[in-house]
Protein backbone atom coordinates (compact mmCIF):
# COMPACT_ATOMS: atom_id res chain seq x y z
CA UNK A 1 0.00 0.00 0.00
CA UNK A 2 1.32 3.18 -1.61
CA UNK A 3 1.08 6.64 0.70
CA UNK A 4 -0.62 7.84 -1.91
CA UNK A 5 -3.44 5.24 -1.66
CA UNK A 6 -3.07 6.08 2.30
CA UNK A 7 -3.51 9.33 1.88
CA UNK A 8 -6.28 8.82 -0.78
CA UNK A 9 -8.33 6.46 1.41
CA UNK A 10 -7.83 8.94 4.47
CA UNK A 11 -9.39 11.74 2.36
CA UNK A 12 -12.42 9.76 1.02
CA UNK A 13 -13.08 8.12 4.43
CA UNK A 14 -13.08 12.20 5.88
CA UNK A 15 -15.28 13.69 3.32
CA UNK A 16 -17.92 10.53 3.67
CA UNK A 17 -18.25 11.33 7.25
CA UNK A 18 -18.25 15.32 6.90
CA UNK A 19 -21.11 14.66 4.37
CA UNK A 20 -22.65 12.54 6.93
CA UNK A 21 -22.36 15.76 9.39
CA UNK A 22 -23.46 17.93 6.65
CA UNK A 23 -26.95 15.88 5.83
CA UNK A 24 -28.05 16.26 9.72
CA UNK A 25 -27.75 19.72 9.33
CA UNK A 26 -29.83 19.63 5.88
CA UNK A 27 -32.58 17.80 7.82
CA UNK A 28 -32.22 20.16 10.51
CA UNK A 29 -32.88 22.93 8.23
CA UNK A 30 -36.16 21.28 6.59
CA UNK A 31 -37.32 20.32 9.72
CA UNK A 32 -36.96 24.42 10.61
CA UNK A 33 -38.24 25.44 7.56
CA UNK A 34 -41.15 22.84 6.87
CA UNK A 35 -42.69 22.51 10.34
CA UNK A 36 -45.30 20.08 8.75
CA UNK A 37 -42.40 17.63 7.84
CA UNK A 38 -41.52 14.48 10.07
CA UNK A 39 -38.51 12.55 10.75
CA UNK A 40 -40.98 9.23 9.13
CA UNK A 41 -41.41 10.29 5.70
CA UNK A 42 -38.29 12.03 5.45
CA UNK A 43 -36.33 8.70 6.72
CA UNK A 44 -38.75 7.21 4.25
CA UNK A 45 -37.79 8.85 1.15
CA UNK A 46 -34.53 8.68 1.93
CA UNK A 47 -33.74 5.04 2.37
CA UNK A 48 -36.13 4.22 -0.63
CA UNK A 49 -34.41 6.08 -2.88
CA UNK A 50 -30.99 5.73 -2.02
CA UNK A 51 -31.99 1.90 -1.40
CA UNK A 52 -32.84 1.68 -5.47
CA UNK A 53 -29.65 4.04 -6.21
CA UNK A 54 -27.47 1.62 -4.17
CA UNK A 55 -29.49 -1.61 -5.72
CA UNK A 56 -29.42 -0.16 -9.29
CA UNK A 57 -25.74 0.74 -8.99
CA UNK A 58 -24.74 -3.08 -7.54
CA UNK A 59 -27.07 -4.35 -10.91
CA UNK A 60 -24.50 -1.86 -13.26
CA UNK A 61 -21.47 -3.14 -11.58
CA UNK A 62 -22.24 -6.69 -11.77
CA UNK A 63 -22.77 -7.46 -7.94
CA UNK A 64 -25.94 -9.69 -8.96
CA UNK A 65 -28.14 -8.00 -5.73
CA UNK A 66 -30.67 -10.77 -6.10
CA UNK A 67 -28.39 -13.16 -5.31
CA UNK A 68 -28.73 -12.54 -1.60
CA UNK A 69 -32.54 -14.10 -1.94
CA UNK A 70 -30.98 -17.31 -2.73
CA UNK A 71 -29.60 -18.46 0.83
CA UNK A 72 -31.85 -18.07 3.78
CA UNK A 73 -29.67 -17.10 6.58
CA UNK A 74 -28.39 -13.88 4.18
CA UNK A 75 -32.18 -12.85 3.55
CA UNK A 76 -33.04 -12.95 6.79
CA UNK A 77 -29.67 -10.85 7.85
CA UNK A 78 -30.56 -8.26 5.17
CA UNK A 79 -33.95 -7.88 6.57
CA UNK A 80 -32.83 -7.63 10.15
CA UNK A 81 -30.27 -5.25 9.26
CA UNK A 82 -32.91 -3.20 7.35
CA UNK A 83 -35.55 -3.15 10.14
CA UNK A 84 -33.47 -3.53 13.06
CA UNK A 85 -29.92 -1.46 12.00
CA UNK A 86 -31.09 1.28 9.79
CA UNK A 87 -34.47 1.97 10.53
CA UNK A 88 -32.83 3.42 14.65
CA UNK A 89 -29.96 4.51 13.29
CA UNK A 90 -31.74 6.90 10.77
CA UNK A 91 -35.25 7.38 11.64
CA UNK A 92 -34.23 7.94 15.35
CA UNK A 93 -31.28 10.42 14.65
CA UNK A 94 -33.77 12.78 12.67
CA UNK A 95 -35.99 12.47 15.26
CA UNK A 96 -33.12 13.74 17.71
CA UNK A 97 -32.43 16.04 14.95
CA UNK A 98 -36.05 17.39 14.83
CA UNK A 99 -36.43 17.37 18.49
CA UNK A 100 -33.37 19.12 19.36
CA UNK A 101 -30.42 19.68 16.58
CA UNK A 102 -27.88 18.37 14.76
CA UNK A 103 -24.63 18.59 16.34
CA UNK A 104 -25.88 17.49 19.93
CA UNK A 105 -28.06 14.29 18.14
CA UNK A 106 -24.76 13.63 16.26
CA UNK A 107 -22.81 13.52 19.24
CA UNK A 108 -25.42 11.59 21.18
CA UNK A 109 -24.98 9.00 18.52
CA UNK A 110 -21.44 8.83 18.48
CA UNK A 111 -21.67 7.14 22.03
CA UNK A 112 -22.30 3.58 19.18
CA UNK A 113 -18.96 3.02 19.37
CA UNK A 114 -19.10 2.23 23.42
CA UNK A 115 -22.21 -0.09 22.88
CA UNK A 116 -20.45 -2.59 20.68
CA UNK A 117 -17.51 -2.85 23.26
CA UNK A 118 -20.30 -2.97 25.76
CA UNK A 119 -21.90 -6.24 23.72
CA UNK A 120 -18.45 -7.61 23.34
CA UNK A 121 -18.14 -7.75 26.66
CA UNK A 122 -21.52 -9.53 28.06
CA UNK A 123 -21.92 -11.88 25.38
CA UNK A 124 -18.24 -12.49 23.64
CA UNK A 125 -16.75 -11.91 27.07
CA UNK A 126 -13.60 -9.60 25.46
CA UNK A 127 -12.45 -7.70 28.67
CA UNK A 128 -12.41 -3.89 27.84
CA UNK A 129 -8.92 -2.76 28.29
CA UNK A 130 -7.39 0.11 29.98
CA UNK A 131 -7.59 2.43 26.98
CA UNK A 132 -11.23 1.38 26.66
CA UNK A 133 -12.61 1.85 30.06
CA UNK A 134 -10.62 5.17 30.08
CA UNK A 135 -12.49 5.94 27.03
CA UNK A 136 -15.78 4.73 28.66
CA UNK A 137 -15.62 7.03 31.12
CA UNK A 138 -14.34 10.04 29.24
CA UNK A 139 -17.54 9.82 27.25
CA UNK A 140 -19.74 9.53 29.68
CA UNK A 141 -18.62 12.69 31.81
CA UNK A 142 -18.75 14.38 28.21
CA UNK A 143 -22.24 12.73 27.68
CA UNK A 144 -22.98 14.42 31.31
CA UNK A 145 -21.78 17.66 30.73
CA UNK A 146 -23.93 17.92 27.41
CA UNK A 147 -26.85 16.95 28.80
CA UNK A 148 -26.83 18.90 32.34
CA UNK A 149 -24.23 21.54 31.85
CA UNK A 150 -22.94 20.84 35.02
CA UNK A 151 -25.93 20.83 37.01
CA UNK A 152 -26.02 17.54 37.82
CA UNK A 153 -29.95 18.04 39.32
CA UNK A 154 -30.96 19.12 36.25
CA UNK A 155 -31.11 17.93 32.64
CA UNK A 156 -30.42 20.69 30.45
CA UNK A 157 -31.31 18.93 27.34
CA UNK A 158 -34.89 17.64 26.40
CA UNK A 159 -35.29 14.07 27.82
CA UNK A 160 -36.87 13.39 24.28
CA UNK A 161 -33.85 14.42 22.71
CA UNK A 162 -31.52 11.98 25.10
CA UNK A 163 -34.31 9.17 24.06
CA UNK A 164 -34.05 9.57 20.63
CA UNK A 165 -30.14 10.24 20.26
CA UNK A 166 -29.94 7.01 22.94
CA UNK A 167 -32.03 4.95 20.67
CA UNK A 168 -29.95 6.25 17.32
CA UNK A 169 -26.66 5.33 19.60
CA UNK A 170 -28.27 1.89 20.14
CA UNK A 171 -28.82 1.67 15.98
CA UNK A 172 -24.94 2.51 15.25
CA UNK A 173 -24.56 -0.80 17.26
CA UNK A 174 -26.75 -2.79 15.55
CA UNK A 175 -26.64 -1.31 12.32
CA UNK A 176 -22.25 -2.32 12.65
CA UNK A 177 -22.76 -5.59 14.09
CA UNK A 178 -25.80 -7.79 12.37
CA UNK A 179 -24.60 -7.33 8.36
CA UNK A 180 -20.97 -8.31 9.20
CA UNK A 181 -21.78 -11.98 8.48
CA UNK A 182 -23.02 -11.19 4.54
CA UNK A 183 -20.82 -8.23 3.72
CA UNK A 184 -17.68 -10.18 2.51
CA UNK A 185 -20.07 -12.37 0.61
CA UNK A 186 -22.54 -10.15 -0.91
CA UNK A 187 -20.70 -6.57 -1.04
CA UNK A 188 -21.77 -2.98 0.80
CA UNK A 189 -23.97 -2.07 -2.16
CA UNK A 190 -26.41 -5.54 -1.81
CA UNK A 191 -26.37 -5.20 1.57
CA UNK A 192 -27.13 -1.85 2.32
CA UNK A 193 -29.09 -1.22 -0.57
CA UNK A 194 -31.37 -4.08 0.17
CA UNK A 195 -31.51 -2.80 3.74
CA UNK A 196 -32.08 0.60 2.86
CA UNK A 197 -35.20 -0.53 0.46
CA UNK A 198 -36.31 -3.17 3.10
CA UNK A 199 -36.53 -0.35 5.99
CA UNK A 200 -38.01 2.45 3.76
CA UNK A 201 -40.60 -0.32 2.59
CA UNK A 202 -41.71 -1.52 5.95
CA UNK A 203 -41.53 2.08 7.19
CA UNK A 204 -44.47 3.16 4.53
CA UNK A 205 -46.31 -0.26 5.87
CA UNK A 206 -46.63 2.03 9.38
CA UNK A 207 -47.30 5.16 7.79
CA UNK A 208 -47.65 5.59 3.95
CA UNK A 209 -45.54 8.45 2.86
CA UNK A 210 -47.99 9.13 0.15
CA UNK A 211 -50.77 9.84 2.51
CA UNK A 212 -48.80 12.46 4.19
CA UNK A 213 -50.12 15.93 2.49
CA UNK A 214 -46.70 17.95 2.22
CA UNK A 215 -46.01 21.32 0.62
CA UNK A 216 -42.26 21.09 -1.00
CA UNK A 217 -40.59 24.25 -1.72
CA UNK A 218 -38.24 23.92 -4.26
CA UNK A 219 -35.20 24.96 -2.43
CA UNK A 220 -36.35 22.28 0.15
CA UNK A 221 -36.27 19.79 -2.80
CA UNK A 222 -32.76 21.03 -3.14
CA UNK A 223 -32.39 19.80 0.98
CA UNK A 224 -34.03 16.75 0.31
CA UNK A 225 -31.89 15.34 -3.14
CA UNK A 226 -28.39 16.86 -0.86
CA UNK A 227 -29.88 14.61 1.95
CA UNK A 228 -30.17 11.62 -0.09
CA UNK A 229 -27.30 12.10 -2.59
CA UNK A 230 -24.72 13.69 -0.76
CA UNK A 231 -25.60 12.84 2.43
CA UNK A 232 -26.47 8.75 1.95
CA UNK A 233 -25.16 7.26 -1.49
CA UNK A 234 -22.05 9.57 -2.13
CA UNK A 235 -20.69 9.00 1.53
CA UNK A 236 -21.41 5.45 1.77
CA UNK A 237 -19.82 4.98 -1.83
CA UNK A 238 -16.77 7.07 -0.48
CA UNK A 239 -16.21 5.59 2.68
CA UNK A 240 -16.66 1.79 1.10
CA UNK A 241 -14.08 2.51 -1.40
CA UNK A 242 -11.83 4.24 1.21
CA UNK A 243 -11.46 0.01 2.90
CA UNK A 244 -9.56 -0.76 0.05
CA UNK A 245 -6.66 1.87 0.82
CA UNK A 246 -6.77 2.03 4.55
CA UNK A 247 -7.45 -0.56 7.72
CA UNK A 248 -11.37 -0.17 9.06
CA UNK A 249 -9.70 0.99 12.44
CA UNK A 250 -8.20 4.10 10.19
CA UNK A 251 -11.40 4.83 8.40
CA UNK A 252 -13.28 4.64 12.02
CA UNK A 253 -11.36 7.14 13.23
CA UNK A 254 -12.38 9.38 10.66
CA UNK A 255 -15.95 9.29 11.48
CA UNK A 256 -14.74 12.20 14.60
CA UNK A 257 -15.60 14.48 11.31
CA UNK A 258 -19.10 13.93 11.30
CA UNK A 259 -20.17 15.57 14.51
CA UNK A 260 -17.42 18.23 13.84
CA UNK A 261 -19.07 19.16 10.59
CA UNK A 262 -22.81 19.27 12.06
CA UNK A 263 -20.94 21.53 14.57
CA UNK A 264 -19.38 23.52 12.37
CA UNK A 265 -22.11 24.22 9.83
CA UNK A 266 -25.17 24.47 12.39
CA UNK A 267 -23.24 26.78 13.70
CA UNK A 268 -22.33 28.90 10.58
CA UNK A 269 -25.49 28.42 8.64
CA UNK A 270 -28.73 27.97 11.32
CA UNK A 271 -26.89 29.91 13.84
CA UNK A 272 -27.08 27.15 16.72
CA UNK A 273 -25.94 28.28 20.07
CA UNK A 274 -24.10 25.59 22.11
CA UNK A 275 -22.35 26.11 25.39
CA UNK A 276 -18.84 25.87 26.38
CA UNK A 277 -20.38 22.47 28.42
CA UNK A 278 -21.75 21.13 24.60
CA UNK A 279 -17.45 22.17 23.43
CA UNK A 280 -16.05 20.33 25.99
CA UNK A 281 -18.54 17.62 26.49
CA UNK A 282 -18.62 16.93 22.84
CA UNK A 283 -14.74 16.82 22.93
CA UNK A 284 -14.47 14.66 25.38
CA UNK A 285 -16.72 12.02 23.30
CA UNK A 286 -15.22 11.92 20.19
CA UNK A 287 -11.39 11.86 21.72
CA UNK A 288 -13.29 8.86 23.85
CA UNK A 289 -14.57 7.23 20.49
CA UNK A 290 -10.96 7.53 18.50
CA UNK A 291 -9.20 5.93 21.81
CA UNK A 292 -11.88 3.18 20.96
CA UNK A 293 -10.79 3.07 17.95
CA UNK A 294 -7.24 2.66 18.17
CA UNK A 295 -7.66 -0.53 20.12
CA UNK A 296 -10.31 -2.10 17.68
CA UNK A 297 -7.62 -3.96 16.00
CA UNK A 298 -6.48 -5.67 19.46
CA UNK A 299 -9.89 -6.25 20.29
CA UNK A 300 -10.60 -7.90 16.35
CA UNK A 301 -6.89 -10.13 16.95
CA UNK A 302 -8.66 -11.58 19.79
CA UNK A 303 -11.89 -12.74 18.15
CA UNK A 304 -10.12 -14.16 15.21
CA UNK A 305 -7.56 -15.82 17.74
CA UNK A 306 -10.32 -17.52 19.77
CA UNK A 307 -12.01 -18.44 16.48
CA UNK A 308 -9.72 -20.34 14.91
CA UNK A 309 -8.46 -21.75 18.57
CA UNK A 310 -11.95 -23.31 19.35
CA UNK A 311 -12.26 -24.87 15.25
CA UNK A 312 -9.07 -26.44 16.13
Amino acid sequence: MTQQNHLRGVLLASSACILWGISGVAASTLFINNPHLTAMWLTQVRMISAGLILLVWGMVAGKHPFKIWHHRHAAWTAVSYGLLGLIPVQLCYFEAVRVGNAPIATIIQFLGPFIISIYYFLFKHVTPSRIELIGMIMAFIGTLLIVTHGHLNSLAISPVILFWGGLSAIGVATNTLIPRTILPKYGALTVTGWGLLIAGLFLTLLQPMWRVHLTITWPQLDLLIVIILLGTVAPFLMFARSLSDILPTTASLMDAFEPLAATVFSITFLNVQLTSFDFIGGLLIILAVMALSLNTHKMLHFLRRRRAHSSS
